[in-house]
């Protein structure tokens, strides 16, 4: 479903990805790890086009998108939640759920702020996520747990065909954690394809179909769990040489 060619985004001298490539199976949940500084949210960042990548080419469903603006590239299917929260915090759960709703430019401005369509739609994914108590709560008023599934409802309302989820887990405490993993594998046996950066590597190996593993710009491994789990170059990665060194 994605295909991401030789991308690369440099910032000045730095090359936060550098000539980075890999896809995204169709159905999967597929995680994309690596140490800090590896360059996975600049990569998430140029897929979804809130930056502009230096080079490489981006391929939904067999279209190129990395030269499209974020609001096309979302009507194509794809949205994204960001490692903070971007509530509008003087807008109650609800709206801040229906303000992502897909737009059809100015013919909104003869609509309702929020039509029946649309809470009906919104309460609905509330509810799946089983926060409807909150809906009209406002946004400054929720826990950090709260807020990453408000985040969720709300990437939700576009209708995506894959989501990319940046840091869900953070900062989560481990009972929601496991609620938010749940809400991930119902989604996705729903037909919903997933791409994942996060750095819980527990919640990663139990939750994956397949990881991508980036290091200095690039991948480095890709494949199953397993493979990834005793892959020597991913070892090297996150602990430094400190294997090799010991041995």
């Amino acid at each position: 479903m994605l295909e991401v060619k030789g991308l690369c985004k440099h910032f000045g001298g730095i090359r936060a990805v550098d000539d980075c490539s890999f896809s995204v199976e169709r159905g999967s949940i597929t995680a994309l790890i690596g140490p800090n500084g590896a360059g996975k949210t600049t990569a998430f960042n140029c897929i979804s086009r809130t930056t502009r990548p230096t080079s490489g080419e981006v391929w939904l469903d067999g279209e190129r998108i990395d030269q499209l603006r974020p609001h096309r590239i979302t009507r194509l299917g794809l949205s994204r939640t960001f490692q903070i929260s971007r509530n509008l915090a003087d807008m109650t759960v609800l709206e801040n759920v229906i303000a992502q709703s897909r737009v059809d430019g100015w013919r909104d401005l003869f609509k309702p702020a929020m039509s029946t369509f649309e809470i009906d739609k919104a309460m609905g994914l509330l509810d799946f996520l089983g926060i409807t108590r909150i809906a009209h709560e406002d946004g400054s008023n929720l826990s950090y747990g709260q807020k990453k599934l408000m985040d969720l409802a709300a990437l939700l309302m576009s209708d995506p065909k894959i989501i990319l989820l940046d840091e869900p887990a953070g900062g989560v405490n481990p009972s929601l954690l496991e609620e938010i993993v749940g809400h991930i594998r119902r989604l996705n046996d729903q037909g919903l394809t997933v791409l994942i950066v996060e750095h819980n590597m527990d919640l990663i190996m139990r939750l994956s179909h397949r990881i991508v593993v980036m290091a200095q710009g690039t991948v480095i491994a890709d494949g199953r769990p397993d493979e990834v789990r005793e892959n020597p170059a991913v070892l090297d990665a996150y602990l430094g040489g400190v294997l090799e060194e010991a041995a």
